[in-house]
């Protein structure tokens, strides 16, 4: 006799995650999300909330996961440069590798509804400022070494980075042209 399957959150918001990541949030029905988090539609909500709850959770769990890769990868030790570089051409590369990937779940969540909805709007804020303060931490860092020049603030260089990496992850989904994209990589870096 087969045993029932334990049920697994942290499994069922990752498949929430991906469905809205992929779908967004209106595109995405409570069908969909039942079907892929193993629940029926009553137990999806006594277990996480209305839609929009897991919406904003799945939106947390980005965070805890793609968006702290991002900042750990920044905070390595070795050149920064290098570090900056592979965060963005990474991010460029993944966006380029597959026409159906979702690009930035953040980025998406900010086009269809931070304007409208003030939770979803702090959620990707914090998304935002998060990875800023690595960027300008990693930048503090190269200037330090030497690596960067001091020219300008760190603050002010992490806005640059910032606006390029997640303008290139939204050029990236619709300009096909690999070696553009790494020409404005490599003019921003270059500009340090």
């Amino acid at each position: 006799m087969a045993r029932p399957r334990k049920f697994d959150e942290t499994h069922a918001l990752t498949s929430a995650m991906d469905a809205f990541w992929r779908h967004g949030y209106e595109a995405t029905s409570t069908r969909e999300l039942a079907d892929r988090t193993g629940l029926g539609q009553s137990s999806l909500y006594n277990t996480f909330g209305d839609k929009q709850q897991l919406y904003l959770r799945a939106l947390r769990r980005y965070y805890d996961t793609t968006t702290a890769e991002q900042t750990a990868l920044l905070r390595r030790p070795g050149p920064v440069k290098d570090w900056l570089r592979e965060l963005i051409v990474g991010a460029v590369d993944a966006d380029l590798a597959d026409s159906g990937t979702p690009g930035c779940f953040a980025i998406n969540a900010s086009v269809e509804k931070a304007s409208s909805d003030p939770a979803v709007k702090e959620e990707v804020r914090r998304h935002f400022s998060t990875v800023e303060d690595a960027l300008c931490e990693a930048i503090a860092r190269g200037q330090r070494a030497g690596e960067i020049s001091a020219a300008h603030d760190a603050r002010t260089l992490a806005g640059q980075v910032l606006s390029t990496y997640y303008g290139l992850r939204v050029l990236a989904r619709v300009h096909s042209d690999r070696q553009a994209l790494l020409n404005v990589v490599d003019g921003l870096l270059g500009g340090f």
